[in-house]
């Protein structure tokens, strides 16, 4: 598959002609300050027909977006809140990620409280349609807004839902690395489903899915840089199911059940 690199200099309203094929329009939104001193904001990306990009875990083929934030100041802890991906499908591979725009929250905590906080960056993500581009974006938003931004709130709105349960799992050893299998909790048939550990950087497999008479499983193969067996902790595994235009994400899972 073709691969083309770009860099974008700001992430305001570009014009098409500064742009790479597929995207219309990249830009970290103003965002608003929370009650407790929090900045949220959120990663807006316009893409043209036909386009899409990437989840957090989007499959073997998908580039997720990957921030930077070193040009910012009095930031603290960052957390990212995924909307439910859709299934994807593209050259014969399903994928996880968006079509026609994604609005991705994005909740700052201050590292010094009652002290503003400063963002600058940039991010990379992918973009896919006949080819694929992975894009460069700087980011430097206008200042916080005074009211809470709708489209913000719909999209914290449309994360996936948090199941209560953990679904049974067996972790095993692979000669480089590790296997995880779990049972899936009944109900619709998954259209595809994500397993990831606390530890993005660690290479996974596609999701298998399969029928079977104890129930439907969902498996994957992790590697780390080791190459090696190495230990998994149950409470950090994280399955995610798509079926019928839902997402569900359960934390955890029960080993040796």
């Amino acid at each position: 598959m073709k691969v083309i690199a770009f860099l974008l200099a700001s992430a305001l309203p570009l014009a098409a002609q500064d742009l790479p094929p597929g995207l219309e329009s990249a830009r970290l939104l103003p965002g608003w300050v929370t009650g407790d001193g929090h900045r949220m904001t959120a990663l807006e990306l316009v893409l043209e027909p036909g386009w899409k990009t990437y989840w957090r875990s989007p499959g073997e083929t998908g580039i997720p977006p990957s921030f930077d934030w070193s040009g910012s100041e009095n930031m603290g802890k960052v957390t990212i809140h995924w909307p439910r991906p859709q299934v994807i499908e593209s050259a014969g591979e399903a994928s996880l990620g968006y079509h026609d725009r994604l609005v991705l929250p994005i909740r700052i905590a201050p590292q010094a409280e009652g002290h503003p906080i400063r963002l600058a960056g940039s991010v990379e993500f992918g973009l896919c349609r006949d080819i694929c581009v992975p894009a460069h974006v700087a980011l430097d938003p206008a200042p916080a807004g005074a009211e809470a931004d709708p489209a913000i709130l719909r999209a914290l709105d449309d994360q996936p839902a948090r199941a209560q349960v953990q679904p049974p799992c067996r972790v095993e050893e692979i000669e480089d690395g590790m296997r995880i299998t779990l049972t899936l909790p009944d109900g619709p048939t998954p259209e595809a489903a994500a397993i990831e550990l606390g530890d993005s950087a660690i290479w996974s497999s596609p999701v298998s899915l399969e029928a079977g008479g104890g129930g439907a499983t969902a498996s994957a193969e992790f590697v780390d840089d080791s190459g090696k067996p190495f230990p998994i902790t149950p409470a950090e595994v994280r399955l995610t199911l798509i079926a019928d235009g839902e997402a569900t994400e359960y934390q955890g899972c029960r080993a040796g059940d």
